[in-house]
C-alpha cells in the first residue's frame, strides 16, 4: 500500500467531473480503494474522493465515527455513488478539505439523505445517512462532480485558515 500525494485547490483534477467505474473486481481498483484508505487515515480525514488524489474516477471512501471504535477505523468505499436528500431540512456547519489544508469554511448541506454506490464486487450498497455520515458523503460526492466545498459557503466572510475560525468563529465568546 501506498500514501497517495493530495492534489490542493488550484488543481485542475479537482475541477472536471470524475469518470464512471465500469470494471469491478480488478486488482488495480483494489489497490486504488486501499492506497486511498491509508492516504485517508495518514492524513487524518474523514473521506477522501479519487479526484483528490489525481484519479479523474468516481470512487469515494469515508469514516463514519459515529461508529467506529476507539482502536478501530471502519472505512467505507463507495463507486459511482448517487445520493439524494430526504426532505427539505438543510444544517450548516464548518467544512475542511484535504484539498484545501488549513482552512474551513460554513456549508450548508441536507440534513438527511440517502445514497447508494457499489463495492469493489460491484455489489449494490443503499444506506440512509444524516448529520456528519450525510455531510461527508455529501462532500465527497461533491468531488466527483468538480465541486468544492467554497462554492457552497453560506456566506463569503465564513471562510478562513482553522485557527481564526476556532478563535473568532466557533468560540461563542467572541461573538
Amino acid at each position: 500500500m501506498s500514501i497517495l500525494k493530495i492534489a490542493k485547490l488550484g488543481h485542475p483534477v479537482l475541477l472536471k467531473k470524475a469518470r464512471e467505474i465500469k470494471e469491478f473486481s480488478s486488482e488495480s481498483l483494489k489497490k486504488i480503494i486501499y492506497d486511498m484508505s491509508e492516504t485517508m487515515i495518514d492524513y487524518n480525514g474523514i473521506g477522501l474522493a479519487a479526484p483528490q488524489v489525481h484519479l479523474s474516477n468516481r470512487i469515494v471512501i469515508f469514516r463514519n465515527p459515529d461508529i467506529e471504535e476507539k482502536e478501530k477505523v471502519h472505512v467505507t468505499p463507495l463507486i459511482n455513488p448517487i445520493f439524494k436528500p430526504i426532505g427539505d431540512e438543510k444544517e450548516d456547519d464548518w467544512e475542511g478539505c484535504l484539498s484545501i489544508p488549513g482552512m474551513q469554511g460554513l456549508v450548508s448541506r441536507f440534513k438527511k439523505i440517502s445514497y447508494y454506490g457499489y463495492d469493489l464486487d460491484g455489489n449494490k450498497i443503499e444506506c440512509t445517512a444524516e448529520g456528519l455520515h450525510a455531510r461527508v458523503v455529501q462532500h465527497e460526492i461533491d468531488h466527483l462532480d468538480g465541486i468544492l466545498y467554497t462554492s457552497r459557503l453560506t456566506d463569503q466572510k465564513a471562510f478562513g485558515f482553522e485557527k481564526e475560525i476556532v478563535k473568532f468563529w466557533k468560540n461563542e465568546k467572541n461573538r
